[in-house]
């Protein structure tokens, strides 16, 4: 028997020759108004060409402009960032860039920021599917006496992926089997998508009786915060650290280094209370405004704002502050980075192209926590409200 739906589904206008030009754009914002009544005429003045978008976004219609301040600027000592940055923070939020240019100052002032990319990789996590637990675990054996086979073909889909290791976990007759890869300056989630599903059809077609699998098993927790991934990197490990000169600190921001340490103890508390992934203040606003400006995939701040602060008040009264950003997932190359202002951030920065993520890695680290010294250095001096009556607030 035929079941015919009782929906009626009006089509977005497409045209199958070429979607990417003015006139199907327009075609679109035109549909929209029949549609809603709501003319787009905003959304439909853009400065680029829609011909460069295949690949970025489908059913083009126009732009959403998100105000860019810039704030800085803030000095970075790291091994790929060195020197004073102004940053491009898109945003609606009042208050965010002033904060983080005060923030930034702070360090600039305490001699800068220093930067450290630890480690590096990028994940897929196909499962293997057996009848029983000892299936599974020996295949996983057989998985490891092949390891240099099966990177050998994962590497055949890719110049920058290189396979480092597998991770194995079983769960009944499950094989979690996590690839880890080096991606270059692409944050590379579909590149080791396209190479591990070469190397699971390689391990199907190789392995004794062949296989069944699901190409992602969920371990990978992509675009999700997981403690795995806070623990074993996913994306890029990068530390941010700075020594707080109490003076400083006093001066600008009417805060006694033994306080600020007082209240860390505190946080620290309600961080682990709430089961929080960051036990910082708030890494996910400087990153998600980062993100938009620079053509980063923004859905990826789910795990890049995970984060561990640590501190210590130092004898001389001075005060040392780092944040680890365990999951930051950042790219210089493909993807949104080459559309049209998206690249202009970027070249601000200097970070525009290949052999640029390491030195974006650091500034992000680096802006992360200028917001961080910022936003708590206001709670304790009692501005936090005030700022954001004063500068947050757009409404008569």
């Amino acid at each position: 028997m035929t079941v015919h739906s009782t929906i009626s589904r009006t089509r977005i206008p497409r045209d199958k020759q070429n979607d990417y030009t003015p006139e199907a754009a327009a075609k679109r914002r035109a549909f929209i108004e029949e549609q809603t009544g709501v003319k787009l005429e905003h959304v439909g003045q853009y400065s680029f060409s829609p011909s460069v978008l295949p690949g970025n976004v489908e059913n083009f219609i126009g732009v959403a402009q998100v105000p860019i301040g810039l704030a800085g600027p803030l000095r970075i000592n790291g091994e790929h960032a060195k020197g004073d940055f102004y940053v491009p923070l898109a945003t609606s939020e009042g208050t965010l860039v002033a904060s983080y240019s005060r923030g930034m100052r702070l360090l600039s002032e305490c001699g800068g920021v220093k930067t450290t990319v630890v480690e590096q990789y990028m994940q897929r996590s196909p499962v293997f599917i057996w009848d029983d637990a000892l299936q599974a675990r020996e295949f996983g054996r057989w998985v490891e006496e092949n390891f240099d086979r099966i990177k050998a073909a994962a590497e055949t889909t890719t110049r920058s992926g290189k396979l480092q290791n597998i991770y194995q976990y079983s769960v009944g007759p499950l094989r979690h089997l996590r690839f880890n890869y080096t991606t270059g300056d692409a944050a590379g989630q579909n590149m080791t998508g396209k190479a591990t599903f070469a190397a699971c059809e390689w391990i199907k077609k190789n392995h004794p009786g062949g296989a069944r699998y699901l190409l992602s098993g969920n371990m990978d927790t992509d675009k999700k915060h997981s403690r795995i991934n806070m623990l074993v990197t996913r994306g890029k490990r990068v530390v941010a650290e700075a020594v707080i000169k109490k003076d400083v600190l006093k001066n600008l921001m009417r805060v006694d280094t033994k306080d600020l340490f007082y209240s860390r103890q505190i946080s620290q508390a309600g961080a682990f209370l709430a089961g929080s992934a960051n036990n910082g203040a708030h890494a996910a606003n400087g990153l998600t405004a980062m993100f938009i400006a620079t053509g980063q995939d923004v859905a990826n701040v789910s795990e890049s704002h995970a984060g561990v602060v640590y501190n210590q008040l130092l004898d001389n009264g001075d005060f040392y502050w780092s944040i680890t950003l365990t999951s930051l997932i950042v790219a210089t190359y493909g993807g949104g980075t080459g559309l049209a202002t998206q690249r202009e951030c970027l070249e601000m920065l200097d970070c525009y192209g290949k052999g640029k993520a390491n030195k974006f890695a650091e500034i992000c680290a680096g802006v992360v926590l200028a917001g961080e010294t910022s936003l708590t250095g206001a709670i304790l001096a009692g501005d936090w409200v005030s700022s954001h009556d004063e500068l947050g607030r757009n409404r008569p």
